[in-house]
């Protein structure tokens, strides 16, 4: 786009989505809440559309992206489900997990949306907008978190026009994202074998000893890229990030958790949940702040903090 004040934003009303049902419906790309994070939506069948998507960002193209689905039978179109895929859709759907399955041969999807894979990620999002802009557009949509690539990912539509204003064609304004973070990634082989792609707000390890009563195998390192989230450097602020922080030093904006304090403290209760909801928000202000460098306060390595420890490890990088 070359129009810098080409982006509209709306609420996230149903005059929003209808609108922005329009655009996608014609090849444009949209910016939607999800449960997770904003999501930069464009319909997964059509080339042109997909490829606008990783112009727009700077995305590698070696980096797949996340067909969005409002149904099982929408689901099933794209991707070949196991009775143990079925088994964990029915688990966890709709919600914050992505599948990573076998691609159907006869899927009507646009070849870039899966990097040249035989797989295909999926997920059926527990979000009423993302939802309601996929039945009204009435194809599943190919979302990638709603930022340019490698930058923090964003939780309020603040956040998506910071990255990407003039370059998509609308932001849907559905106020903060509650969870925070990208969904939980699970790939199931034709063995039935789980395999962790990314942490996230679902721990699918505890998942698994639920329905197994056995801990996830650890996952081999490849260095394929499988699934988004994958890349060594990510979700980065543009400043050298400092983890484990006990104390701030010179030039350094503090992200603080429970009593540390902070410039801009996550959690002041502890609580890994709003830690979570916090993060990308905290990181942010980080880098827009005028110190040069980030630390960051210690964060328990247990349920959701894994996912929050990997995000901050990748964006340390």
């Amino acid at each position: 786009m070359s129009d810098k004040n080409a982006t509209e934003m709306l609420r996230a009303d149903p005059a929003g989505v209808s609108r922005a049902a329009e655009i996608v419906r014609g090849g444009g790309i949209v910016a939607v809440p999800t449960e997770t994070v904003y999501g930069l939506a464009a319909r997964a069948d059509s080339d042109a559309a997909i490829a606008r998507i990783y112009a727009a960002k700077g995305r590698p193209s070696i980096n797949p992206l996340i067909v969005h689905i409002a149904s099982m039978d929408e689901a099933r179109k794209v991707a070949d489900f196991s009775d143990e895929a079925e088994r964990v859709a029915a688990r966890v759907w709709p919600g914050s997990v992505t599948l990573v399955l076998p691609r159907r041969k006869d899927a009507d999807l646009a070849n870039a949306i899966s990097a040249g894979l035989p797989t295909i990620a999926v997920r059926m999002p527990d979000h009423q907008v993302m939802r309601a802009l996929i039945t009204r557009v009435g194809v599943p949509l190919g979302a990638p978190s709603a930022n340019l690539s490698n930058t923090v990912s964003p939780t309020s539509a603040h956040h998506v026009a910071a990255t990407l204003d003039g370059r998509i064609d609308m932001i849907l304004d559905g106020g903060d994202c509650p969870t925070g973070l990208e969904s939980s990634i699970l790939a199931i082989r034709q063995n039935g074998r789980w395999d962790q792609l990314r942490a996230g707000p679902v721990d699918l390890d505890a998942l698994h000893r639920q329905l197994y009563g056995s801990a996830l195998a650890p996952v081999q390192p490849s260095a394929s890229i499988e699934a988004p989230g994958q890349l060594t450097r990510h979700y980065s602020p543009g400043k050298p990030v400092r983890l484990s922080a006990s104390t701030k030093k010179n030039g350094e904006f503090l992200i603080g958790f429970g009593s540390s304090g902070g410039d801009c403290n996550l959690s002041e209760s502890g609580n890994l949940q709003e830690a979570a909801a916090r993060l990308y928000a905290c990181l942010h202000l980080a880098a827009q702040s005028s110190r040069p460098r980030i630390a960051v306060s210690r964060i328990p390595d247990k349920g959701i903090g894994k996912a929050i420890n990997d995000r901050l490890r990748r964006a340390a990088s």
